[in-house]
Formats: structure tokens, C-alpha cells, sequence
């Protein structure tokens, strides 16, 4: 009876896990043979249905319209940001973590309540302050926004991840002579990687596709991101329907291999600090 019912277990959970499987590969494989359609093939078929010829063309004529000048500009807003978002929320979320005083939790809600401020809300100033210290239509001016948007999400996950750090261990090493820097750099940030490669796919993914902000900001195709290289294909009574795939298609692989890296340490630190021991 035992038996029949491990194996009704596992037969379960096989199942399940087929079924969630073709799921979250629907998405893809719906986009992938969509683009390789013709604007007809599409118009004609519909979405669902496979291609009546494969249209590889679409790809090429994606490139040779500039798409990597847009993957050029996303890739280094996200590693400049990254970085320098990184850094800022390792220092605070330390401090958070580590530092006991009455004003200590106000400030930590305060910045958890920064959370729930909608980007849409501060357009109109980052705009207006983005002109006036004449950073408009460039790739700097997306950094600033970027990094205080993702700054709050950022601190709160690596704040309770470095919650759960023993204590023990810095005091061992401040008897041993390590002075606050090297015992930040050489314990703290080391044992926190799974966090941080936690904040960091959050964050990439936040970047590479945020819209608002690189609209608003930025005006020539030589400084616009990833996300509006979809604009080339809309006019204004339609859309090549096609080649938007090819462009999305080609623009989630970073985020795809990016997750696929650090799945393991995404959902070791997503779920630090939910339990304690």
C-alpha cells in the first residue's frame, strides 16, 4: 500500500511538473515561431498556428537596423547602475544590519515604504531635473533613476540576508585585529554573495526592461535602450508584428542565461531571512 502510494506521489509531482514545464516554455516557443513569420504568414494564420516558411530574414534585418547599438546602450546602463547600486546597498544594508539604535528601524521602514512609490509618480521632476543639469538624451541620465528606484529592494533583501550572519564571526575577527573595512570586504560581502546575486539578477532584469524612464529621458536612437528598439517596428496604423518578436525574442536570452547562472543563489536569497536557525 505504501509502494502504490509513493508511486501515486511521484507520478503526481511528474505530472506537475510537465504540465509547469510546457507552461513556462509556451511563452517562448509562441514568441520564437512568430518570429519567423512574414507580416502575411501572420496576418493570414493568426498566432497560434506554425510558419508556412521560416523567415530567418527577420533576424538579419533586426540586426542591420542597429539592434546591438540598443543592446550596446541597455548593457552599460545596467553594469554602471549595477555596480554602483551594489555598493550603496551593501554599505547601508550593513549599517541596517548591524548598527542598534532607537532610529535605526524608523529609517529601515522608511526605506521599505520607498517601495510602494510608483516610477510614474517622479517622471515629470527626473525629468525637469535630468534637463536642467543637462543630462537629457543620454545614457548617463537613466543610471540616477535606476539606482533609486531598485535601491529600496535592493537594501531590504541584503539587510535580511546579513541579519543572518552570526555575529560571532565578526567578533572573532576584530580579536584576530581586522579592522571594519577588511572585515566588510573579506567576511561580510563573501558570505552574502548568495544575496547578492539575488539583487543583482532583480535588479538586471528591472533595468533591461524598464520603458518609462528611457522613454522620457532619452530622444535619439544612439541613446536609447533595448526596450524602445520595439518602437522601430510600430507605425502609426500598425505594427510589423513579426520582426517585434524577433526583437523580443533576441532581447530575453541575457535574462534567460542571467537566470539560469544564479537560479540556485536567486532562491537561497530570496528566501533568507523568512527563516531563522
Amino acid at each position: 500500500m505504501k509502494t502504490l502510494k509513493k508511486i501515486l506521489v511521484r507520478l503526481f509531482i511528474g505530472i506537475y511538473a510537465a504540465a509547469f514545464l510546457v507552461i513556462s516554455l509556451l511563452p517562448f516557443y509562441l514568441m520564437l515561431i512568430n518570429s519567423v513569420k512574414s507580416s502575411q504568414d501572420y496576418g493570414r494564420n493568426g498566432f497560434f498556428t506554425l510558419p508556412e516558411k521560416l523567415m530567418f530574414s527577420n533576424y538579419l534585418k533586426v540586426i542591420e537596423d542597429g539592434i546591438f547599438s540598443y543592446f550596446k546602450n541597455s548593457l552599460v546602463v545596467a553594469v554602471i547602475s549595477l555596480v554602483l547600486l551594489l555598493f550603496i546597498g551593501l554599505c547601508a544594508a550593513y549599517a541596517f544590519s548591524r548598527i542598534r539604535l532607537k532610529w535605526t528601524n524608523v529609517l529601515f521602514m522608511l526605506v521599505i515604504a520607498c517601495m510602494t512609490i510608483s516610477i510614474h509618480v517622479a517622471l515629470i521632476p527626473v525629468y525637469l531635473l535630468t534637463r536642467d543639469v543637462g543630462l537629457y538624451d543620454t545614457t548617463a541620465a537613466l543610471v540616477g533613476p535606476y539606482i533609486a528606484f531598485n535601491l529600496p529592494i535592493t537594501i531590504f533583501i541584503l539587510t535580511n540576508f546579513m541579519r543572518e550572519i552570526p555575529i560571532e564571526l565578526e567578533e572573532a575577527a576584530r580579536i584576530d585585529g581586522c579592522g571594519h573595512f577588511r572585515l566588510f570586504a573579506s567576511i561580510i560581502v563573501p558570505l552574502s554573495k548568495s544575496g547578492i546575486v539575488t539583487v543583482a539578477i532583480y535588479d538586471v532584469i528591472s533595468m533591461w526592461n524598464e520603458f518609462s524612464f528611457a522613454l522620457v529621458l532619452t530622444q535619439s536612437p544612439s541613446t536609447r535602450t533595448l526596450p524602445l528598439a520595439l518602437w522601430n517596428y510600430k507605425s502609426q496604423y500598425g505594427s510589423d508584428i513579426p520582426m517585434l518578436f524577433a526583437v523580443l525574442f533576441l532581447s530575453v536570452i541575457p535574462m534567460i542565461a542571467a537566470f539560469a547562472f544564479g537560479q540556485d543563489k536567486l532562491i537561497k536569497g530570496m528566501m533568507a531571512g523568512a527563516v531563522k536557525g
